[in-house]
């Protein structure tokens, strides 16, 4: 059986064709189109239980039925059919809503096989790149993906065509203290003010900063330099009296520092960390016992592969 992969598919289905028939399974039973297109009625349409979107835009939705009145529906809706004439939305509510308030009864759409996470996968994927979603909507997703469809971070960003950095940025969004994830979907602000928040691990302090980037108005590269600021406050330069001690000749032997030997680990340790992940890195310990290990990286392409080392590890 050939396949035709023309770009028209989209990255989309032509992406789960192309898997499929790489995997030798056959394509009908991942879609297959029973008829070209053929009109179905809307009260035989049930909405589509894996649909990543929440929320759609009323003004929207009532321009895109003003369309409708006007030329009709250029890109049919796809179902699947689930029984007697009874059929499951698989893409285009919007248009489907939009349809009802046009008055419409029936609209125009592609019939297709699927099982439920193959009907999941394709309404992810088809939403994630046709659908504005807001950042936490295509997290979500991203998420639903590898948690319900098993794909690890490295097939999801094929499926949906990103690079993986990409997908990782958006998953981490759900780290996200949960009033900050609300204020990234009413759009109050942007992925760019959200991702620097991240290094914020104590809740609190994420929160406040939150505020404060709400408040003021804060630009993206202020909030990157406040949340530097906070992980590096400038140190208190003390005066230290040092008192005169006495130390007993016969002693002087015995008393030896243990700084060297303190400086020492932690170059080495420094230098194997380095040599491991072949990269810059920066170890910075205090007197009380804390501190960081910082992990410096120049390129996208740098930062993929420091990111691999730790995926091997995890395995």
């Amino acid at each position: 059986m050939s396949i035709d992969k023309k770009k028209g598919l989209g990255r989309g289905l032509g992406a789960l064709i192309e898997n499929a028939y790489e995997r030798n399974e056959p394509v009908h039973e991942i879609v297959q189109t029973v008829a070209p297109s053929t009109e179905i009625e809307l009260s035989k349409i049930e909405v589509n239980p894996f649909q990543p979107r929440r929320e759609f835009d009323p003004t929207a939705l009532q321009e895109l039925s003003d369309s409708i009145k006007q030329l009709g529906i250029i890109q049919p809706i796809t179902v699947r059919k689930i029984g007697d004439d009874q059929y499951q939305l698989i893409s285009g509510e919007r248009r489907m809503r939009a349809s009802h308030l046009a008055g419409l009864t029936a609209v125009p759409a592609f019939v297709r096989e699927a099982n439920d996470q193959e009907m999941l996968e394709m309404a992810l994927v088809e939403n994630i790149q046709r659908e504005e979603l807001n950042p936490i909507e295509i997290a979500i997703s991203y998420q639903r993906l590898i948690d319900e469809c098993h794909l690890t971070q490295e097939q999801l960003s094929e499926r949906v065509g990103k690079q993986r950095s990409t997908v990782t940025n958006y998953l981490r969004m759900l780290r996200l203290q949960p009033e900050i994830q609300l204020g990234l979907k009413n759009k109050v602000v942007t992925i760019g003010h959200a991702r620097p928040l991240l290094a914020l691990d104590d809740p609190t302090i994420q929160m406040d900063t939150y505020a404060k980037v709400v408040n003021e108005g804060l630009s993206v590269r202020k909030v990157e330099e406040l949340v530097k600021l906070m992980q590096n406050p400038p140190q208190v330069v003390e005066t230290v009296v040092v008192e005169t001690v006495v130390i007993d000749k016969g002693n002087v032997g015995n008393d030896i520092s243990t700084e060297p030997k303190q400086e020492n680990h932690f170059t080495e340790l420094r230098d194997l960390i380095a040599s491991h992940f072949q990269t810059k890195v920066e170890l910075q310990k205090n007197n009380i016992g804390k501190g960081k290990i910082v992990i410096n990286f120049n390129t996208e392409e740098e930062f993929e592969r420091v990111i691999g080392i730790f995926d091997r590890l995890k395995q």
